[in-house]
């Protein structure tokens, strides 16, 4: 937690916390760029949280010995060609442990997307545990965790909320993100 919380003030980024410490929560992580958001998602948890925050990764990265480093530092090998079940699997993890953090960032890649995934949103649903708004804005060299939302049943209204929240919010490669996608879903 130390040793996270220097290597941030060392490279000048400032950690925002204002979300209570939950036993679960999906995290939802935007705007997603760079590589460098992955490392940097990492240090704040660390820095802020102190525990462990699992992520989603294409399985093709889960190759040895890379993928004993991934799965130790909370990676969950994903074939992305199977959404429902990812969905299913990580609904059935959240049930059958007491403690589980789960980060997501909705685009689901770092190039420009058009539309966001609703995988984190469905998970959150399904679990029935709360979606923490996470962002990286790297204008500001700030990154924060600083609102936990409890989905409702009006998904439309939902994601409204969320994705009004990252509105302003500049990442490492702006044109990669646009504020168009914050209107759209899949």
């Amino acid at each position: 937690m130390l040793f996270s919380r220097w290597i941030l003030k060392i490279v000048g980024w400032k950690t925002v916390l204002k979300t209570e410490k939950l036993s679960k929560s999906v995290i939802c992580v935007a705007p997603h760029t760079s590589n460098w958001d992955f490392l940097l998602g990492k240090l704040f948890y660390s820095a802020v949280e102190g525990g462990k925050v699992s992520f989603l990764m294409k399985r093709s990265w889960f190759f040895f010995p890379v993928g004993n480093v991934l799965r130790a530092i909370g990676g969950v090998p994903i074939d992305r060609s199977k959404r429902n079940l990812i969905t299913a699997q990580m609904i059935d993890r959240f049930d059958s442990t007491a403690q589980f953090h789960l980060a997501i960032t909705p685009e689901g890649t770092r190039k420009l997307n058009d539309t966001w995934k609703m995988g984190f949103y469905h998970i959150a649903k399904g679990a029935g545990v709360p979606i923490r708004l996470a962002y990286l804005d790297y204008r500001k060299k700030e990154m924060g965790m600083t609102e936990t939302f409890y989905p409702t049943d009006d998904e439309k209204a939902d994601m409204e909320y969320i994705r009004g929240f990252y509105k302003g919010i500049v990442p490492r490669f702006p044109e990669k993100f646009h504020e168009d996608q914050l209107t759209q879903t899949r």
